[in-house]
Formats: C-alpha cells, structure tokens, sequence
C-alpha cells in the first residue's frame, strides 16, 4: 500500500487483523464495563475509516462491536471514549465522514458513547495525553497501535502510555521493514533504535531467515514484556501472498482472562495453532478441519506437574499463560483423554472426565 493513498483495497491478512480485534472487543467491552465507570478505546493510526470496497475500517469496527453488542443497553452506566487518531489530513477528513456517518444513522445518539476525532501525529497525541492526565491513571484502555511503517511508534512512548495496569495494548511490529534495515548502518538506525528501546536490533543474525526472524520477534517481545511491563505477551505472524512474513500483532496485558480471550480470537482465526495467518491459503475452504492436536499440551503438563497435586485452576492458568493453548483446551480436550489413559488421577473427583472449580488432579513422578 503506497502512503500517500487516502483509501486502499482490504487485504486478506487486514481482515484477519479486524477479525482478531471485533472478537476480542466483542468480550472486552461487557467484561470491562461491568465493573468501571469508564473505559477508553484508543485508535493511534485510524487511517480513513473504510476500505476501497466499501469494507469498515477499525474505528467503524470498533464503534459497531459496542453499539451492536446484544448487552449495550446493560452498559448503559458505563461512558466509553473512543478517541479515533490519523495524522494525514486526507485521511482524517474521510475518517471524518465515516464517524459522522455512523452517528446520523443512530438517532439519538447514545449519551454515554462520546467520540473524539484527532489530527495529530502519534507521538504529538500520546505526550498531550500524558500530560492531560497530570499524573493520575489512564481508566480501563485497549490501545490499538497500527502505524504505516516503524519510525511512528517509539516504545519509549508507549512505555509511558501503558505503565498503568489497566492498560491493554494491541500493536503492529513492521517485521519486514525491520529486517531490511537491522543490520546495515543506515539513517534508519535511530527509529529502529525508538522501536526496541534499544539498539540490539543490531545483533541479529545476518544469515538465515529463520533465526533471523526469531531474534527480531523475541527481542521486541522481550521488550514489551520488560520494558513496558506486561505480564502476558503474544503475537500472531500475518504472511502476505508472496508467502513472507509481512509483520507481527503482538497483544499485551497483565490479565491473564482478557490473555485468553485474545489467544482463543486467534485460534478462531489460525484452527491449526493460534498463531498464523496467511493470504496464500485466503478464501479457500478447509474441508476437513482436524480437532486441535493437543500431544504437546499433554507432555508439557506431565513434565511441569511431575510429583504433584494440583488444582484444575492452577492447570488452567499455566496452559494460559505459559503455553500457547487455551482454556477451552484443558478439560475436555487434555485432561479427559490423559485421565482416560490412566496418566493423571483427581482425588475425590465426583464424575470421572469432569473437572469443575476445586478439583485436584495428581501428576505422575516424571
């Protein structure tokens, strides 16, 4: 997509995107709004709002997954800000039209959905932001952070954005662009040098794809993680018809529920392993779609739990938080088979392949 286009073609890998953030939003709005005042969705890089087909953009997206929530109107004690950012004045004033649009065509115009459009960079937004606040706490916020490019989101700022623990980031990591300039000295240096918080960008292998692609997705992982404080980090690899890995979401919280919401998005969206989306294999249909191979769960269960006796939420947590499964793949999915097996025991369990809050399962001595 040239930048100095106003409206493109949606791409297959942007509508899995879009895909990711409708079902998570779909979850985090309710979950939030059922114990907070207000809550905030912040769209950094909104771009104009809608696609060449016609197809909505993230604001419209975003706006559409509250305002068509079959429980908006239980929310109704909840304010939601949406504040809609793009820097292009082409595309603001589209992105204008579209969020006006959207509110004439609801009449009246819920009192507590307030919107706020903005033409500014994203740096210039985020420290106006910081300083508005005047040291108090950002409330409840999903920060969708989707920039053109890597020179637009320095972590530096993003760091200072999120430090507040009610903070939940979904952000753009332009890997192909990244590995063209990490390794040669060249003026990109100094926003890469923003991008990772660091300069060990330089440090990746020079030779070998694989590992090269790997050192650059740990090393800004690692970042998100130790740098801005976030407990749970996952990302979910977009491959572009070329079949080459175009870029990386990485989705960051420190609530392990909304990690697992987010992680079974992806697994709607990636049905072989949660982490993959590729514009080769668009649009065609999988005829016959195997159940989740859940062998590598099984093993890492036995050898994390070996010799003890453990409850079905301290499993549960683990496989959320420490591998790439969910919690919709425990129960059924693992532990029933491995009990079948005769591999695990669930001392005082009431009905065998059930494991409902309180119960105990024993792991074998490794």
């Amino acid at each position: 997509m040239a930048t100095k286009q106003t409206i493109w073609p949606l791409e297959p890998h942007t509508a899995a995107k879009h895909q990711l953030l409708a079902q998570y939003l779909d979850a985090w709005f309710p979950i939030l709004a059922s114990f907070n005042k207000r809550i905030v969705f912040l769209d950094g890089f909104a771009g104009p709002g809608v696609y060449e087909g016609g197809e909505p953009g993230s604001p419209t997206i975003a706006l559409s997954r509250l305002l068509d929530h079959p429980n908006f109107a239980k929310m109704h004690g909840t304010t939601f800000d949406f504040v809609f950012n793009e820097q292009n004045v082409h595309r603001f004033q589209s992105l204008k039209t579209q969020v006006a649009q959207i509110q004439s065509g609801r009449n009246p115009w819920p009192s507590n959905v307030r919107i706020q459009t903005v033409n500014q960079s994203f740096t210039t937004l985020g420290e106006r932001m910081l300083t508005g606040l005047e040291g108090k706490p950002l409330p409840p916020t999903f920060a969708f952070i989707d920039p053109f490019g890597f020179k637009d989101a320095p972590l530096d700022l993003i760091q200072r954005l999120v430090k507040f623990r009610r903070i939940e980031l979904f952000i753009y990591f332009p890997y192909n662009n990244v590995n063209r300039f990490s390794t040669a000295e060249t003026l990109a240096d100094p926003h890469l040098k923003a991008l990772f918080g660091t300069d060990e960008f330089k440090n990746a292998p020079k030779g070998g794809a694989g590992s090269r692609k790997q050192f650059l997705h740990d090393l800004y992982q690692r970042q998100l993680h130790d740098v801005c404080g976030f407990d749970y980090v996952q990302s979910f690899e977009m491959v572009n018809a070329d079949n080459h890995t175009g870029y990386f979401l990485f989705f960051c919280t420190r609530d392990l529920t909304g990690f697992d919401r987010m992680k079974t998005a992806m697994w709607k969206v990636d049905p072989a392993g949660g982490r993959r989306f590729t514009d080769v294999l668009a649009g065609q249909t999988v005829l016959f779609q195997e159940d989740v191979d859940t062998s590598p769960l099984r093993a890492e269960l036995l050898a994390h739990f070996a010799g003890q006796t453990v409850s079905i939420k301290e499993v549960t947590d683990f496989v959320v938080g420490k591998t790439p499964f969910i919690s919709s793949h425990v129960k059924r999915k693992t532990l029933a088979p491995m009990q079948a097996d005769g591999l695990i025991e669930c001392p005082g369990q009431k009905t065998r392949g059930q494991y409902p809050d309180g119960t105990l399962i024993r792991f074998p001595d490794a």
